[in-house]
Parts: C-alpha cells; structure tokens; sequence
C-alpha cells in the first residue's frame, strides 16, 4: 500500500469513527424506541430489536401523559408547526429586505444601523425575557402562539440580515445602477433582479431559522400557556412526569418524534444549505 493510499485509508477511517460516535445517540433513541418494557431491562442499549414494535410510538404520539395531560406530544407538535411556519417565512422576508437595502441601497448611518444589530447576533436571549414579557404583555400576545412568532421573528432578525446583506454585497453594482437608469425602483429591483438571485441563501436562512425556531426550549418555556407549549416543552414534561414504572422507550419515541422534522428537513434540503454557504451566506 503506498502512502497515498493509506493516508486516504486512515482518513476514511477517521471519517466513519465520527461518523459512528456522532450518530450513536441516534442509534440508541431508535433501538430503544422499537423495544418493549421487558426487552428493555433484559438488554443494553445498543443491543437490538427482536422484533419491530411502534407501540411506544403510538403511545408517544397521542396518549403519554405530560403532567396531567393525557394526550401525548400531538397538540405541541401542531402548536410547533403554526408556531414555526409563519415565524421562518416573516423573519426571513424580513432579513431580505434589511440586506437588501443594507447593502445596495445604502444611506447615511447605514453601517452604523448594521453594527447595532448585530448586536442582537451574540446578544444571550436570557436578557431579553424580562424586556420581551413585558412587551407582549402591552400588545395582548402573552401566552399565545402569536406572541412566539413575534418573538421569534425578533429574536432571528439579527441573523437573517447578516445573511442576506453579506450575500447581497457580492452582487456587481453596476447591475443595480443598470436597473436603475432604465427606470426600475426599490421594489421592481428587488423582485425582478435580486430576489431571482438569492435562492442559494433563502434555503441557508429556511433552513437556518427552521432549525432554531423549532428546536428553540427557552422562549417557549417563558412565553407559552398550557395550549401554546411548543413540541419541545411537551417532550420535557413527558421526559420528567413521574409514574411507576420509567417507560424509556415511550421517551426515546418522543425526542425522535420531536427532531424529526429538522432531520427531514436537511436530508432533503441539505445540498442547498451547503451551496448557500459557499455561495458566500457567511463572507463579509
């Protein structure tokens, strides 16, 4: 074996040892969601099942108690998903338009306007949550679904106009000097040249905001009522209501149940998250 050979050996060797420890958790949460009670305490967790039983998903998805709701994780999942949907595609139009005029349309004080919102990037949401209760108290969002998406849409701001102003400063200017003298404005530019070009970084930020608005625990924990509770409040309360028996399959089928999405989304759309990052998302 040359040394070419087995410098590429030990890297694809290297490349599966990461790969196999990073989804090892995931192993473990399927196996163990495919057992039963008995399967369970007679083997280990990475032993497999000895045959396919989806009860405990059954159990997870429509009748496991979270406290003294017996309903499973189904009513959070659907509050995740109206909560979710509307919270990405406000807050990423919205970081499109800041980008856009941030980068080709800019005035005086523009870049000063830019510096003070990325402070809403490295900013620790913990401070807000006073502040923001506050708010949605004035306005009559508290403890809705509508108050999250606000929230939500604030909180991700910051980063969806990093995103498209860094993406949108690569575009030549004379293009938009070109639309210009032909006589196209703020938003006939906007719709007929830019947004035709941002695909690439439309998918990073979906994806992007997809990712932190359904997996997000904090804002749902301080901002939710008893009908708002996003997917993931519900599988920490299914996670830690007590019982006389700990069914741990029902759990592992619920934390699946409850990353789904976010899984199914990057499988399908993780080419596009991947070209939208070297198409510049993340260049200054």
């Amino acid at each position: 074996m040359t040394a070419k050979h087995l410098s590429r050996f030990m890297l694809y060797a290297l490349l599966l040892l990461a790969a196999g420890f990073f989804l090892a958790p995931l192993y473990v949460m399927l196996a163990t969601s495919l057992k039963d009670a008995a399967q369970i305490r007679s083997g280990n967790l990475l032993s497999l099942p000895t045959s396919l039983n989806f009860e405990a998903w059954e159990l997870a998805w429509s009748t496991a108690c979270t406290g003294v709701d017996c309903r499973g994780l189904q009513p959070y999942f659907w509050n995740s998903v109206l909560m979710a949907v509307p919270a990405v595609l406000i807050s990423t139009a919205w970081g499109a338009i800041n980008g856009y005029v941030l980068s080709l349309w800019k005035f005086r004080g523009s870049e000063l306007l830019f510096g003070f919102m990325l402070f809403g990037v490295f900013m620790p949401f913990q401070v807000v949550l006073l502040p923001m209760s506050q708010v949605l108290g004035y306005l009559g969002l508290s403890s809705s679904l509508a108050g999250l998406v606000l929230v939500h849409c604030l909180a991700g701001l910051a980063g969806t106009t990093l995103f498209f102003r860094n993406y949108y400063a690569a575009i030549p200017k004379e293009l938009i000097n070109a639309a210009r003298i032909d006589g196209a404005g703020f938003w006939r530019i906007f719709w007929r040249i830019v947004l035709p070009m941002s695909t690439p970084i439309l998918m990073v930020t979906l994806i992007w905001q997809f990712t932190n608005i359904w997996n997000d625990f904090l804002f749902g924990v301080a901002f939710s009522s008893a009908d708002s509770k996003p997917i993931t409040v519900g599988l920490n309360n299914m996670a830690n209501t007590s019982s006389s028996v700990k069914s741990y399959n029902v759990d592992m089928a619920a934390a699946v149940i409850a990353g789904l999405p976010t899984m199914l989304v990057y499988v399908l759309a993780g080419q596009y998250f991947v070209r939208g990052l070297t198409a510049g998302a993340v260049k200054g």
